[in-house]
């Protein structure tokens, strides 16, 4: 029976991991800031991964209990919205402290329970390698990083015997997608430079993520990265062909797409 560590195990593709591995069988501690109101199969765990002595306080009870690890998977992470030259300084640094630095904390302070082949799984967004559009550069400016991140620690951790993989999913159907809808809404009504180009940006948005896919499969697809004999680096799951044809074009011609799509 293999054991892992889940942060985001509250939300959808989190649960949706933390069930697909307890029905194969294994054991899970789930990280969450807030626990979830009904019974599961899975250790629940309350922790900050912003908080360094919330996350002492988790290492003390996954160590005690579990004693090893053979995953760490990174489900946590936040949405945010907004241009670049009026986003609030205090929501830019949320943003990578939870999409980013939390990452950084887990792994640094969970890394002595991982064995020695255990596996990092990072999942990141299909956004990340992506030119970003205008207003998405918050969320896409944190995943690009989480990238980076990925694979510099994938070439530390593999000195190690540990492997660390990435996967790219695009819009899965969770509470994130609500709350990007809550974030564009309120970027619509309170930017003061871009109020058309706003509206417009948001219908690209809602074509966007209406492809969307269930948690259950990108669940099904960590649960392979953990269990197969020889992961990929990186796994992609449901990309976005409207987003790829973009960035296949040349920076010069894509600015001058989005410009005249949103134009005044």
């Amino acid at each position: 029976m293999a054991r892992y560590l889940v942060t985001g195990a509250n939300g959808g593709m989190g649960s949706a991991l933390c069930l697909a591995l307890t029905q194969a069988g294994d054991e899970v501690w789930g990280l969450d800031k807030a626990l979830p109101g009904h019974p599961t199969r899975w250790h629940c765990l309350q922790a900050d991964i912003t908080d360094a002595a919330s996350l002492e306080a988790a290492f003390s009870q996954v160590s005690s209990e579990a004693g090893r690890l053979d995953g760490i998977i990174h489900m946590a992470g936040i949405y945010e919205l907004d241009s670049l030259v009026e986003i609030g300084e205090e929501e830019l640094v949320k943003a990578f402290n939870v999409n980013l630095f939390g990452m950084y904390r887990v792994n640094k302070a969970f890394l002595p329970l991982l064995n020695e082949k255990g596996r990092i799984v990072i999942v990141s967004s299909e956004l990340a390698p992506l030119d970003p559009l205008p207003f998405t550069g918050i969320y896409g400016i944190t995943k690009a990083a989480v990238e980076k991140y990925a694979y510099s620690l994938r070439m530390e951790l593999q000195l190690l015997g540990r492997k660390v993989i990435v996967i790219r999913p695009g819009a899965v159907k969770t509470d994130m997608l609500p709350r990007s809808v809550e974030c564009m809404e309120r970027f619509c009504a309170e930017t003061k430079l871009y109020p058309v180009n706003a509206g417009r940006f948001k219908r690209i948005v809602q074509r966007v993520e209406a492809r969307n896919i269930m948690p259950e499969k990108l669940a099904k697809k960590a649960l392979y990265a953990l269990k197969t004999k020889r992961p990929k680096l990186v796994y992609k799951i449901n990309r976005n062909p409207l987003l790829l044809l973009l960035n296949a074009l040349p920076d010069r011609l894509q600015l001058w797409i989005i410009g005249k799509l949103l134009e005044k």
